[in-house]
């Protein structure tokens, strides 16, 4: 029979086999190697990392209780497969932590963090800007949008709300933002989009923080509604065929610059 001390060890290396195998597998997922709705072998996981099923078992357990793998009787388990309305909702969630998160960092971010703030704006817009003129390698879209994730969150974190940044986390508002971005391949964004998001933020109006949050998630929301639709073939929200609902589009950006002039 073992020792404490041994089966303390034990269960630290499966904990530790667990974690590698969950960060691993997300990130496949993240940089879009596992697309949506992608079936997923259990056995040629645990090969491909060199372990047993039990930590790629454990590892897609907390991936399905985050909502990015499913599975099913008879089919196994795969990438989740949103349809528009699961996709709406999430936008939903996100449009509701995040406008409050830019509510009060134009209320209690300091002169320090605002600079900050824009600093990695910028960095983030030339970032964003150089892969849609070069379409560099997978792994810098993959660091891009890691980027990505930290300046929102940084956002969050300056509302001095500590609450309001776990609940941001815990829905995984910024993990779902980029997987259904990868997934639609959305085109090129506006030069300056992130850098006119922290400037109406640090004007210190909440109402212009909130509307101008807004409009920055609901651009990409329906980037992203209408790349996934181009790809299979149904229209967010109602499921009308694709030829019909491409009559009734218009142009994100159109509505974009629209919805910044009227506010």
């Amino acid at each position: 029979m073992p020792s404490g001390r041994a089966a303390s060890f034990s269960s630290q290396e499966s904990t530790s086999l667990a974690q590698y195998a969950y960060s691993a597998i997300r990130d496949r997922i993240l940089k879009g190697e596992l697309k949506l709705g992608a079936p997923i072998s259990r056995r040629k996981l645990a090969a491909g990392l060199g372990m047993s099923l039990l930590p790629v078992a454990e590892a897609l357990q907390r991936l399905e209780g985050e909502g990015l793998v499913e599975s099913r009787p008879r089919i196994g388990t795969r990438v989740c497969e949103p349809n528009a309305d699961d996709i709406r909702q999430r936008y939903e969630i996100r449009e509701a932590l995040e406008t409050q998160a830019a509510r009060l960092f134009s209320q209690n971010a300091s002169l320090e963090e605002r600079q900050e703030l824009k600093k990695t704006a910028k960095e983030m817009d030339e970032l964003f800007n150089r892969y849609f003129n070069s379409q560099t390698d997978p792994e810098s879209l993959y660091a891009i949008h890691n980027y990505h994730a930290q300046l929102h969150r940084r956002i969050a974190e300056c509302s001095g709300c500590r609450l309001l940044c776990q609940a941001l986390e815990r829905n995984h508002v910024m993990v779902f933002n980029w997987l259904y971005d990868v997934a639609a391949e959305r085109p090129p964004l506006p030069p300056r989009f992130h850098r006119e998001l922290i400037e109406a933020l640090s004007e210190g109006d909440p109402e212009v923080a909130d509307r101008a949050m807004r409009r920055h998630v609901r651009y990409g929301l329906e980037n992203i509604l209408r790349g996934i639709n181009h790809q299979n073939g149904w229209q967010a929200g109602d499921g009308i065929p694709r030829e019909k609902a491409s009559k009734r589009r218009t142009s994100a950006a159109s509505n974009f610059r629209k919805s910044k002039r009227a506010s």
